[in-house]
């Protein structure tokens, strides 16, 4: 019996050292992506203050801090270095300054970063030096260099909190091809996601012995485009198909997602995606039970938390006063005048006056025979009166180059069919909707209430042409003339004025639309601007004037006595008016 009793006592206290040693450890991860530049509380397009901002972020961020003191994760996701005018600037401008992206990424105090498509698009010479610039680990798995056959960026990183080893693995879209010019990425490649995950995650589990992994993913949820060989938006099937993530922050596809789901092994992973412009970001809570040295459970639980109207960071506003300061004298510089207002707006309904704007001002540049544009922005205007350098952050958003193509007249028709298939439905009676629209987009700061991205509905100049919306898809579009008169043949050649993103396979509508192979794209470029389209749209405005910008007239929906009315119920739809 006194034997008994000894053993139960040494059970006891085998017990109670067992628990003394067993503790918890609470870590909070933060998740910004899709940034665009918006650093500060300021709009300096629109000359006004805007909500969000990675000024609201530090807000949040500093209380966690201070709350949570060496237990929190701070993690960005790329397309940081375009959107606002202060990129440009610092990107373009001032490239001997440091850019302002890695300032204030330095400022916050970042752990670790990925690189995003838009941020490649300013071209090795801007990102090269901004990843230099950066002090925190800049990732990217994926991003392969083609010399060496190994990662361009550091494909991991690892942290450590109130002694929990952390691995952070980056990656990138690897659709940067079919957007982008070669020469922006020269000497890169960028493998796909599963794969390379699943490469990676073996090798950190064999050799680093991590007690959590998270996943910091530049690519959507699901969709964009699929290839025989990779997907654009890979993160669920990361999620699903590679066991060994805890955690999954991902963007590109600037839509707020927070979803648990169960990998392959049975496991569940958290999944969050802060969308675009700080005006969210993606909060993980992870809780981590320890034993001695050992982890021996863990919960994590994903929140959005919504920063928009949070209250600014004083400091963080002021030390980057002189900054804003000079990019705000730079927007202000008077470019010409305009003697009417233009509105994006109008570009979904027929031939307008800003849509056609720019493909006149394309055609003046190049001297080509057609030219094709589409809305970059949802609801933007330039007022009648004096045109500024921020205006023309509203006439062309993105820092595309303008390209001259060689296209026969079938692939321009072609071309726009597949456009307007994404823009239109077919009506069936005059009550049905003219536009494509989706009420599950209404709050995806991409779709905006389309079921089709925006920026790639292209509408030409420089020839005149209907879009019966009764007809079936590939079918709508019929071309009238050249808009000087001349016959249009669909067996001759065109030279056609078109952006960097499309010439290059962007949205697909020259490669499954038109049907030219992807690799013939290169091929029929026979001009390509030095420096980005605005610059150019800018110098013609600034030549010109004075200018009095109206629709051409060339193009339109019928029939009228269907689409008119359609698109007065789907104007109000969108717009409110």
């Amino acid at each position: 019996m006194k034997r008994f009793l000894m053993v139960c006592v040494a059970l006891l206290l085998a017990v109670t050292v067992m628990n003394a040693q067993s503790e918890q450890v609470v870590l909070h991860v933060i998740e910004t992506s899709d940034v665009h530049g918006c650093f500060l509380p300021y709009d300096f397009i629109n000359a006004k203050d805007k909500p969000g901002s990675l000024a609201r972020v530090q807000t949040y961020v500093k209380q966690l801090r201070k709350d949570n003191p060496g237990r929190v994760v701070l993690l960005d996701n790329g397309d940081i270095l375009q959107g606002q005018p202060i990129c440009y600037y610092y990107n373009y401008l001032k490239p001997n300054d440091e850019n302002v992206a890695a300032s204030v990424i330095n400022y916050m105090g970042y752990d670790a970063e990925t690189i995003g498509n838009h941020d490649v698009e300013t071209g090795h010479k801007v990102y090269d030096k901004w990843i230099k610039e950066v002090h925190c680990p800049m990732l990217g798995a994926n991003v392969i260099n083609t010399q060496t056959g190994k990662s361009y960026l550091k494909p991991y990183t690892l942290l450590y909190r109130g002694g929990i080893k952390i691995a952070v693995l980056g990656m990138i879209t690897p659709a940067i091809p079919n957007w982008l010019n070669e020469h922006i990425w020269s000497g890169l490649r960028f493998d796909e996601m599963v794969s390379t995950a699943r490469k990676w995650v073996g090798y950190l589990q064999r050799n680093e012995h991590p007690d959590v992994i998270i996943g910091l993913f530049h690519s959507g949820w699901d969709g964009g485009i699929k290839t025989a060989t990779y997907c654009e938006d890979a993160a669920m099937q990361v999620a699903e198909d590679v066991p060994g993530f805890d955690l999954i922050l991902f963007g590109h596809d600037h839509t707020r997602h927070n979803e648990t789901l169960v990998n392959q092994n049975g496991t569940k992973v958290v999944c969050l995606d802060p969308a675009n412009n700080a005006m969210t970001v993606a909060h993980a809570v992870i809780t981590l039970t320890k034993e001695g040295k050992k982890v021996v459970a863990k919960q994590v639980e994903g929140q959005l938390v919504d920063v928009s109207h949070m209250d600014v960071d004083a400091q963080f506003v002021n030390h980057f006063k002189p900054q804003a300061d000079e990019v705000k004298q730079f927007v202000s510089k008077k470019i010409g005048t305009f003697k009417h207002t233009i509105y994006t707006k109008d570009s979904y309904f027929g031939s307008s006056a800003f849509n056609d704007l720019i493909a006149n001002l394309e055609l003046s540049i190049t001297g080509a025979d057609i030219a094709f544009n589409a809305p970059l922005s949802f609801n933007d205007s330039i007022k009648a009166g004096d045109v500024t350098m921020a205006d023309m952050f509203k006439l062309y958003k993105y820092e595309n180059q303008l390209y001259v193509m060689r296209l026969r007249g079938d692939e321009v028709r072609k071309h726009l069919e597949m456009s307007y298939d994404q823009w239109v439905g077919t009506m069936k009676s005059k009550d049905d909707h003219l536009l494509l629209l989706d009420n599950r987009t209404v709050g995806d700061q991409q779709r905006l209430g389309f079921k089709n991205f925006s920026f790639n509905f292209d509408a030409a100049a420089g020839i005149d042409y209907v879009v019966d919306v009764t007809k079936p898809d590939g079918q709508k579009v019929h071309i009238l003339r050249m808009s000087d008169g001349r016959p249009f043949d669909e067996n001759k050649w065109y030279k056609v004025a078109i952006n960097s993103y499309r010439a290059n396979g962007g949205g697909e509508l020259l490669t499954r639309g038109a049907g030219i192979p992807k690799d013939s794209l290169a091929e029929r470029t026979i001009w390509q601007s030095e420096l980005d389209q605005r610059y150019y749209l800018m110098k013609e405005i600034e030549k010109a004037g004075t200018l009095d910008p109206k629709p051409n007239n060339n193009w339109k929906f019928v029939p009228e006595e269907w689409t008119i009315p359609a698109a007065q119920r789907d104007r109000k739809l969108l717009f409110g008016e």
